[in-house]
This record gives structure tokens, sequence and C-alpha cells, in this order.
């Protein structure tokens, strides 16, 4: 087996990472979603990330990462890279513990996620490529010539844990019984931290993973049996799910996922009208791929209760008027 930068995590950098991100962060509230129950025919929840800090649960991962930075004597400047919501997350994060971070994020970024990095104080360069992957090379690369460490956005382990482990906490605290989390999926990050948190956790908790059906690295990477860390780009409103797998993340959610499931551009959104219809709430395209995927009866559930994270609000007005209009 090939050592990954996951590999030799425990239980202890969880509770570590718990104590460094709590300060920092809110616990998002857990409410009852009864058409999505009916559509399941168990009882299903939602965990609203779209009402945390910056907007998004990417904040989590963000300020562990540079937290656990801090905590070593390291306040040296960071890169990254990211679709929106993790550059916000580091953003703030960076402005709230001293950190400087510039951001590369893709041309296609959504407006109102850099306005939000722009305003917390962040360095941003906007690619000229579409893609993320092909940011992500210009941010590495960009990392070397200034000698600044790289952050990953999936694939750091802080970032891993910090994301997904620390909701998995906070998910088991709130709903004690819960039988399954329906997660989002692009580099995989977040379902590998709560694979992770779900492995260390004392009963069965299954994790599905969803994904934009033209950009299905993870269901592609399962069929292969290894990681497909490159995908072209695919033109979606939900950025956030665009994008290869982590190679780390794989190797996690192989082992720990429940089943791995794709929705197409319309069905997510309709998903983002009918969140607005039935629970009046307005979440971003990436963030109602969940939802999405449970109204398609995509997740099976025998037994309940179900978690489904709503993982963000971030979007643009004219991204809202644009799927308004298609209802």
């Amino acid at each position: 087996m090939v050592d990954t930068v996951l590999d030799g995590l425990t239980p202890r950098d969880l509770r570590v990472t718990q104590g460094r991100v709590a300060p920092h962060v809110l616990q998002t509230p857990l409410v009852p979603s009864p058409g999505l129950s009916e559509a399941l025919g168990v009882p299903v929840w939602l965990k609203l990330e779209c009402a945390q800090t910056t907007g998004s649960f990417k904040v989590r991962g963000a300020v562990a990462a540079l937290s656990a930075r801090v905590a070593a004597g390291d306040r040296g400047g960071v890169v990254t890279c990211s679709a929106g919501n993790h550059g916000k997350g580091m953003a703030w994060a960076g402005d709230v513990l001293g950190v400087e971070v510039a951001i590369h994020v893709p041309s296609t970024v959504d407006p109102a996620k850099l306005a939000g990095m722009r305003q917390l104080g962040a360095e941003v360069v906007v690619s000229e490529h579409p893609g993320y992957d092909a940011v992500e090379v210009e941010a590495r690369a960009a990392s070397r010539s200034r000698g600044r460490a790289f952050i990953s956005a999936f694939e750091h382990p802080h970032v891993v844990l910090g994301n997904g482990g620390t909701l998995f906490t906070e998910i088991v605290d709130q709903c004690p019984d819960v039988a399954s989390i329906v997660v989002p999926v692009g580099g995989g990050g977040l379902g590998a931290g709560m694979g992770l948190a779900a492995s260390w956790h004392d009963r069965p908790v299954a994790i599905w993973g969803v994904q934009h059906a033209q950009a299905g690295a993870l269901r592609a990477s399962l069929d292969r049996g290894e990681a497909i860390t490159a995908m072209e780009a695919v033109p979606t409103l939900a950025g956030g799910l665009e994008g290869g797998l982590g190679m780390a993340n794989f190797a996690v959610l192989q082992a720990r996922l429940a089943g791995a499931v794709g929705v197409d551009e319309d069905a997510i959104h309709d998903a983002v009208r009918w969140m607005i219809a039935e629970h009046q709430l307005l979440v971003e395209p990436s963030a109602a791929a969940t939802v999405a995927a449970c109204r398609a009866g995509l997740v099976t559930a025998e037994e309940g209760p179900v978690v489904v994270l709503v993982s963000g609000r971030n979007v643009a007005l004219d991204t809202v008027r644009t799927i308004l209009a298609q209802g």
C-alpha cells in the first residue's frame, strides 16, 4: 500500500483538531426535513453548514490548518487553491490568526465567493483557466517560487480532520442514533474526514458521497480501483464538485463509503429551488447536490435517521436569478 498524508492519523489528532477549531466556528443547526423524510421513508435531518461562519463548512478545515501552524510557532504566509469556499475560509482564518494567505481561483469562480475572499483581506489570484485542477498546478508552482507552504483544499491532514472529522463529531453529538450521513464530494476531503471519524466511532454510521454526474471522479475512481486525480472542467454552477480526487482521500473513501452517486445539473438547480420553497433556505448549487440525490431516490436507507449535509450558502445574486428563471 502506498503511504499517504492521512496515514497515522488517530482519534487523538481529531480531539486536538476539535479543540483548535471549536473557539472559532459555530455549532450549526440540525433541522428536520419532512419532504426528504417522505422521499427516503425514514427520518431525515438537514445539517445546516450554510449557517456557518463564512457561509460554508470549509472554515473548519482552514482554521484547523492555520491554527496548527501557529501552534507550532509558524506564522509564515501560505498559498492555497480554491473554487471559492475553502478560499473564503482561509481568508477568514488568516485574518483571525494573523497569517497571510494567497488564494488562486478558477476564472469561473462565483462572484460572491470572490468578493468575500477579497473583503477579508486575502491576496486573490484569478486564473485564466476555468477548471480547478489546472489552477491547483499554478498555485503549487507559486508556493514553491514564493517559498510558502501550500495548503490543499481537500488533501491536507488538518483540513481533512477539521472539515469532515469535526463535522462528524458534531453530528453524532446532535443526533446520537444517526444511521447515515450524506455529503457532497469534490476532491474528497470532507468524505475522507467523515470516513476516518466514522472508523473511530463506537457504532457503524454509513457515509454516502454525492458528485456531479459529469464530474464524477469518485465514482470513476471506484470503478477503476485507483484515484483519478484530474478531470476536465465541466460547465456547472456547482464549482465545488468539480475536479479530480485526492489519492489519500480515495484510499479512505474506497474503504468507508456506503455508496457514491451522481446528480446532473438540472437536478441540482431544482434542488436549490426546492430548498427555497420547502425550507425557506437559499443554498449554493454545490450544497444542493445532496438534497438532489435524496429527492431522486439515489440514496437508500433501510433505517434512519439520515443526516444530509447542506454545505454552504455562498452564491451570487445573478446565479440565483438564473436558477429561479429555470423553474
